[in-house]
């Protein structure tokens, strides 16, 4: 039985191996000069000029969250879209998924109007 999954780890070995070998190689062959200028804190070109510790608005981790929100819910739509013609193809289960898609995208489009009418995505 578990025979079937060894293309399964084979697959996740493969992709650690693509992942992690590059970072290695840099890390081994890439150039390590430290100086007081490449350790020196940077920010966008200028010496920083504030504690890195400071207050952010909430607006900052609300439009943040926002954006995890809807960003989550429209990747539940590639699942739908990758079977779309299977479901197109079925007689039995055509509306289901049609509908099906069409209450998703309802809650989601009701669940966007409500952060707009609340002003979440307004920036004073």
């Amino acid at each position: 039985m578990l025979e079937v999954y060894f293309p399964v780890l084979v697959f996740i070995l493969f992709a650690a191996a693509f992942g992690f070998i590059p970072i290695i190689a840099g890390w081994v062959l890439g150039p390590n000069k430290p100086d007081a200028e490449k350790l020196s804190p940077f920010e966008c070109g200028f010496e920083p000029f504030e504690d890195a510790r400071i207050k952010f608005d909430v607006r900052y981790y609300l439009l943040a969250i926002l954006f995890i929100l809807f960003d989550l819910e429209i990747a539940f739509l590639f699942p739908w879209a990758t079977i779309l013609r299977e479901i197109a193809a079925n007689e039995s289960i055509r509306l289901f998924g049609f509908f099906e898609m069409i209450v998703f995208l309802g809650i989601l489009l009701l669940g966007y109007i409500y952060v707009w009418k609340k002003g979440a995505l307004d920036w004073e």
